[in-house]
């Protein structure tokens, strides 16, 4: 089937993912469905992320967000966002908590 097709054509809206955006299903899915979204939804039980989806199913990044976001609009699955890099602690900060663990 033609990745235009798949996809939705150029009108689907796309919510905007990252690679490591993580997508969890929260249903199975259904015969009617198309079988990419099918697949989405069986192989994200656990959480996955885009690119991982995107390895599995050999679909491109672009066709696969279009099909996420319509899964996410249809609550079929959820993604959940990276951590943001200003809110990870300073590596000086974790090295003075290990050190302090290790003098317990």
């Amino acid at each position: 089937m033609p990745l235009y097709v798949i996809s939705g054509g150029p009108g689907s809206s796309a919510k905007a993912f990252d690679l490591v955006t993580l997508i969890t299903s929260r249903s199975a899915p259904e015969p009617a469905m198309q079988p990419e979204q099918a697949a989405i939804l069986a192989m994200c039980q656990y959480p996955l992320s885009v690119a991982e989806i995107s390895a599995y199913l050999t679909l491109p990044f672009s066709v696969l967000t279009a099909l996420l976001s319509q899964l996410v609009e249809d609550g079929r699955v959820e993604a959940i966002a990276p951590v943001p890099v200003s809110a990870v602690p300073e590596l000086g900060l974790l090295e003075a908590v290990i050190h302090g663990l290790r003098n317990l």
